[in-house]
């Protein structure tokens, strides 16, 4: 694990970021932040201290105004594939631009106080922590990335692993043939060929396929609307977003959110 500290002002004008590496923040005091998928649509969004925020890997944005500070801790990958039961499928950390979790909170304090006094302790003490943090974010705040099927010929693994994490890392935006194609550094043509050859399925069916299997992992949690859901997956609105969930689960959005709760509830 990687602790880095930001005081005010660590971004002075608007420029272009992307996270390579699974990263929590806690915000040491008031202040804001800006962000936002494009430069001309700039979100702020206001912090008080103790509040948390998570960017997942290879997440691309803009980032403007940064006038809190905060410490920003940066989980390792073997860290949260050892805290998954799952090791055959990717972890992914859900985007959170603000969020509370007690816990979470309580563990990233304790290595605040750690970096004020020097850093005292043993390695053995952040390793722990990132352990605690890692099971915490597995259990609670992360989702399992189904690991696409290889079939032979198609895109080389590196130029599909660059399309798959781009879907992913923008997921709520209007993704083009043109932005897959150039992720791949192919022509949109031979992309589209390679591509189904690589998955079984056209671009445009994977990605919506992945967007669905996003949104069941939102659907889960019963205080998010489904019109939040459906535009944090990049549906235009949400009725092209429930005929495009009941065409691949066979349910609306609603329906299945009702039969997770349902399979949820201990059996008396």
């Amino acid at each position: 694990m990687r602790v880095e500290f930001f005081p005010c002002d660590s971004v002075t004008e608007t420029r272009y970021w992307v996270r390579h590496e699974e990263g929590l923040a806690m915000m040491l005091g008031p202040g804001s932040i800006e962000w936002g998928s494009k430069r001309s649509s700039m979100e702020r969004v206001d912090y008080a201290a103790g509040d948390l925020g998570m960017c997942p890997h290879h997440e691309e944005k803009w980032v403007g105004l940064m006038n809190t500070p905060h410490l920003q801790l940066i989980i390792s990958d073997e860290a949260l594939m050892a805290a998954s039961e799952r090791k055959s499928s990717e972890v992914g950390l859900r985007a959170y631009r603000k969020f509370a979790d007690p816990r979470l909170g309580a563990l990233v304090a304790a290595v605040n106080v750690e970096r004020v006094a020097g850093f005292p302790s043993e390695r053995l003490f952040l390793d722990s922590i990132e352990q605690a943090l890692a099971v915490t974010l597995v259990n609670h705040h992360a989702f399992q990335r189904p690991s696409p099927r290889i079939y032979r010929g198609g895109l080389t693994p590196a130029r599909l692993r660059k399309v798959v994490e781009l879907v992913h890392a923008e997921m709520d935006s209007d993704l083009s043939l043109e932005d897959l194609a150039d992720a791949a550094a192919l022509s949109i043509n031979h992309f589209s060929q390679m591509f189904r050859e690589s998955t079984g399925q056209s671009p445009h069916q994977f990605v919506l396929h992945r967007r669905v299997e996003r949104a069941k992992e939102m659907l889960r949690d019963a205080e998010m609307r489904v019109l939040d859901v459906a535009v944090a997956c990049g549906f235009k609105n949400q009725q092209h977003f429930a005929r495009v969930f009941r065409k691949v689960c066979g349910a609306s959005p609603t329906e299945y959110r009702q039969e997770f709760a349902h399979r949820d509830q201990p059996s008396a």
